[in-house]
Order: structure tokens, then C-alpha cells, then sequence
């Protein structure tokens, strides 16, 4: 099944997509401009390109965590992306009100991996009428993403997503399995491959989570090479200084020779 952003198709024979944006919204002036320069790399490997980025992170481990601008500013911030940049945009939602005022602004909601159980936020997602990307649980096995899907496609909504982000691996740690890549697309609908939440080694750090974005690219070239529909990558200026993520985001300034090679790999495959 193809699911239409916009007009931006995702499916079997469709090019490859690019979700992309800093973890969360720190300020307008940087999501403005990492939207404007992620556009500029993902066009000129001819990529189709979602804004991702978050109002809100509610699953931070420390109170004292940045945690967004919170739901209004941080639509308003969104909806200016979407108008000045030109391009979809995507954000998670935490609860059934945060999904029906996303909907009015996104044009994706998204369903955190912690929270891909929760059936009202499910069947809120889907009452949107707006694609809907549900993030694999780190706790789930990817053949479990059958009920959750049919959950949200119950609303009569089938424009659903399935994305996978690592799977727990005793402590602070996270593996991929690429073949949850197969199985999952095997439910019938589009697969995202999260590659920077994949590097992630939860709780790692003291009262945050670490990472090894070392292995971004390698994970990223391997899933396009097994066979996704878009590749999700969290990217910012000055990883080191983000305010959320910073141990596993992608430099911006490393983004344009990545798309390179997942676009030849794609390619490949087509």
C-alpha cells in the first residue's frame, strides 16, 4: 500500500524518503534553518523531504531535561516551517487532545515508540484522517505491530506508517534486527527506518542517554539495502550543544554525502 504525504508518495517503488530535523524544537530560527538546508541536501540527490521535529519530549529521563516549547508554540513553529520552507512536516503526540490539535497543523502525526500501545492515542491518531507513523516499541517484536495497526486503521484510516528504532538489548543498549524490517513490511504498509534513535543506549549517561552515532551511517546503508520506503534521521548544526539526543544526532554538515549513498543503494533495489 503506497500512504500519500502530501504529494509525496511512500511505497514499494516509490524513490526514497528523507524524514529529517533536530530532535526537539529548541527555537524557530534553527528549525527554519535546519528545514531550509536539509531541503537543499535532499534535493540535490533528488530525495522527497518531512520535516520531523518535536514539540514536546515527554519521556526524558530527568526533570531537569529540555523538553520543548510545548504544543502551541511549538505548532506554530511548525506550521511557519511547513508555509516558509515548503515541505510536510511531522511531530509525535503524547494524548488523544495533542493528536486532534497536531492534525490540524502536521501533516503526519506520529506515535512514540513508549507509547505505540495506547489505544486511545491510536485511534485518535486515526480519527485525524492524516498519516499516521507508529514507532516500533524497543519492548515489541515487529510481527506485534499487526494489532496496533489494525487499531488505527479501524478509524477507516489506512495511511499508516511502521517505523522501526532498535530493540532493548539487556541494559542501556539497543540492537536492529533487519529482518523487523521485512516482517513489518510484510503487514502491507510503509516501513521508516529510524537511524539515529537506533544508535541510542538508553539511560547510559547520568540521567540521559547516550549514543553512537558512529554507527548511523553503517545501520542506514543496510536497511536501505534490505528494503525501506524512508529513512528517519535526527540532524542538527552542533550535535554536542542540542538540547535533546545530542549523543546520537547526525552533524548536518555529515547529512549530504549519507543521502548520496542511500540514494545509490536504493537505486540498486529499484
Amino acid at each position: 500500500m503506497k500512504v500519500w504525504v502530501g504529494g509525496t508518495p511512500l511505497g514499494e517503488g516509490t524513490p526514497l524518503v528523507l524524514i529529517a530535523g533536530p530532535c526537539v524544537i529548541e527555537s524557530e530560527d534553527l528549525a527554519l534553518r535546519v528545514a531550509e538546508e536539509v531541503r537543499g541536501a535532499a534535493e540535490d540527490v533528488g530525495m522527497p523531504y518531512i520535516f520531523k521535529s518535536s514539540y514536546a519530549k515527554m519521556n526524558r529521563m530527568s526533570i531537569r531535561s529540555y523538553i520543548g516549547p510545548g504544543l502551541e508554540e511549538g505548532l506554530r513553529i511548525l506550521e511557519k516551517v511547513k508555509r516558509e520552507v515548503e515541505v510536510p512536516v511531522l511531530t509525535d503526540v503524547h494524548s488523544p487532545e495533542e493528536a486532534r490539535a497536531a492534525g490540524e497543523v502536521v501533516d503526519v502525526v506520529q506515535i512514540p515508540a513508549f507509547l505505540c500501545r495506547q489505544t486511545d492515542l491510536a485511534l485518535a491518531c486515526g480519527r485525524t484522517g492524516k498519516p499516521v507513523n507508529v514507532k516500533k516499541g524497543q519492548f515489541m517484536a515487529p510481527e506485534d505491530m499487526g494489532p496496533i495497526v489494525e487499531k488505527v486503521a479501524s478509524t477507516g484510516n489506512r495511511r499508516i506508517m511502521l517505523t522501526e528504532r532498535g530493540t532493548c538489548f539487556g541494559y542501556h543498549n539497543l540492537v536492529v534486527d533487519m529482518r523487523s524490517l521485512v516482517v513489518m513490511r510484510d503487514l502491507g504498509y510503509p516501513v521508516v527506518f529510524d537511524a539515529t534513535h537506533s544508535v541510542q543506549l538508553p539511560g547510559a549517561g547520568e540521567g540521559t542517554s547516550g549514543g553512537r552515532p558512529d554507527f548511523v551511517a553503517p545501520l542506514a546503508r543496510a536497511a536501505v539495502a534490505v528494503g525501506v520506503d524512508a529513512v528517519f534521521l535526527e540532524t542538527h548544526p552542533d550535535p554536542p550543544r542540542a538540547l535533546s539526543d545530542a549523543a546520537c544526532m547526525l552533524p548536518l554538515g555529515e547529512l549530504g554525502r549519507l543521502l548520496r549513498e542511500l540514494v545509490e543503494i536504493h537505486s540498486l533495489r529499484s
